[in-house]
């Protein structure tokens, strides 16, 4: 086996230096690290929402939250404001938050059916603080109440601020275009790179992060991928940037359109927005039209067209090479998994790093990990077009009746006839997500666990009501999401 003293990452973007940032940090003085990217080859970069983990993932590599923040003119997220996408006229919000309290004997849910079941009528959401924040439009960092956050930002700058944070841990950048790849031809190992300025790079190890290409993943490589479009039918988004014209809410908004969905990412000085939709079912003129029609605020940037195929690279790990990012694979942004991904397999990576030399069973490993772990958040994406009770255009009926994968299936049999839900070992989504989904959605389940029945319908009543005037109450202190930018990360002017 070859020790691992030289790794090369194949691509900038936010995948590339994120990649950078962790392994020049938990590796620095033992590997040295050189990321290669061409400022003529454009990023996807629309990134722009997180979730929880990346908290973790900073504190990790030692990310300063203040000064990301203020560099990426960055805003606070609570959850996911769902619009029409039960029915039209309908939504809901998926928040990061515990929605009310976990029982030794169930869930929260369970009590929720039981009140609705006697008519006490209160959204689920009520019962969480993440939620009633989102709604108030409020925010703070604070130990009581404590909120489970993440951020929105702009993708272009977080990769500019991750690049000085790694070049100041010694990683080397260089500019140029890969013109050839070199394999070892008894191992099929890559070797070395040839770029297009006559520089020649090699390595004990690489990490592809070149987008949809997957130049070494891929075209080196032949992997294979694995397409869930039967699954998940978009295949297209356009992408425009719009001006400030009110304050930023501290949730992603995702709002059901005829053939597909809408994004609006609220930042500091900005909003991202976008479509996300089915080519098989719209055409550019339906998609440009419904974007543009649904805008806040004037167009800062021409429209954008981004193609995708959905789904993953059969091994994420090949040989000497592991794939983050877009060069893995392609999920939606529907729960802005996107960074997550690259977060959690570099982690994954981390804890598999193969310092001594590549050895089968760690390639093994993370690949059956990855796979887990795409195939859950997958489940869950697909989750939200299934679970609608849209009939207004062929492409809701398709994915309405469609077959769905015999895991998501279960899930939904589970919940809807019993109120439980059923878990694997290290998902993504727990029960507070999916519970948030289904019920927002209009799934009640038929039955719940008995034991809730234990408490007397006066206790009951009280214990609903109580906790909801609890949550209602943590909120009234808190100051609006825009104040506490203002004195906490306010970018400079």
């Amino acid at each position: 086996m070859q020790p691992i003293k030289k790794l090369v990452i194949v691509g900038g973007g936010t995948a590339g230096w994120l990649a950078a940032a962790a392994v020049g940090k938990i590796y620095q003085g033992q590997v040295s690290v050189t990321l290669i990217e061409s400022d003529a080859i454009g990023v996807v970069g629309v990134g722009e929402a997180t979730i929880p983990t990346m908290l973790a993932f900073h504190k990790l590599i030692g990310i300063p939250e203040v000064e990301m923040m203020r560099a990426t003119h960055a805003t606070f997220k609570l959850g996911i404001n769902f619009k029409d996408w039960g029915e039209i006229g309908e939504d809901y919000i998926h928040s990061f938050g515990q929605v009310g309290r976990i029982f030794w004997a169930g869930e929260f849910q369970h009590f929720w059916a039981r009140a609705k079941k006697n008519g006490l009528d209160i959204p689920f959401g009520a019962y969480c603080l993440e939620h009633e924040a989102a709604r108030a439009e409020k925010f703070s960092i604070s130990e009581n109440p404590a909120l489970n956050y993440a951020f929105h930002f702009d993708a272009g700058l977080y990769a500019k601020f991750l690049r000085k944070f790694s070049e100041g841990l010694g990683v080397v950048r260089h500019e140029g275009k890969i013109e050839r790849v070199e394999q070892d031809v008894e191992s099929g190992f890559v070797q070395r790179l040839h770029l297009d300025s006559g520089l020649t790079i090699d390595a004990d190890f690489f990490i592809d992060c070149s987008g949809f290409r997957g130049l070494l993943i891929e075209e080196t490589l032949k992997t294979g991928y694995e397409n869930w479009q039967h699954w998940l039918p978009c295949d297209s988004a356009l992408a425009v940037q719009t001006a400030k014209v009110k304050p930023a809410t501290p949730y992603t908004t995702s709002t059901a359109r005829e053939f597909g969905w809408q994004w609006r990412i609220p930042l500091q000085n900005r909003t991202g927005n976008g479509l996300v939709y089915s080519s098989q079912y719209a055409d550019r003129i339906w998609a440009e039209k419904t974007l543009t029609e649904n805008l806040e605020g004037e167009m800062l940037t021409a429209p954008r067209l981004i193609q995708f195929t959905t789904g993953r690279r059969k091994l994420g790990w090949h040989k000497n090479c592991v794939a983050l990012g877009l060069a893995s694979g392609f999920l939606e942004p529907l729960e802005s998994t996107s960074i997550h991904m690259v977060t959690s397999g570099l982690i994954r990576f981390l804890r598999l790093f193969p310092l001594r030399g590549v050895q089968r069973v760690l390639v093994d490993e993370y690949n059956r990990q990855s796979k887990e772990e795409a195939e859950s958040i997958r489940d869950f994406i697909i989750l939200h077009y299934h679970a609608t009770r849209r009939n207004d255009t062929e492409f809701w009926r398709h994915v309405r009746t469609m077959p769905v994968p015999d895991s998501l299936r279960h899930r939904i049999d589970m919940f809807t006839q019993s109120g439980m839900v059923f878990l694997g070992g290290d998902e993504l989504f727990r029960t507070n997500g999916w519970t948030q989904v289904l019920i927002g959605q209009g799934f009640t389940p038929e039955n719940y666990q008995p034991i809730v029945d234990n408490m007397s319908d006066m206790e009951f009543r009280a214990y609903m009501t109580g906790f909801r005037d609890h949550v209602a109450n943590n909120i009234s202190r808190l100051p609006g999401h825009e104040e506490f930018i203002a004195q906490y990360c306010a970018m400079e002017k």
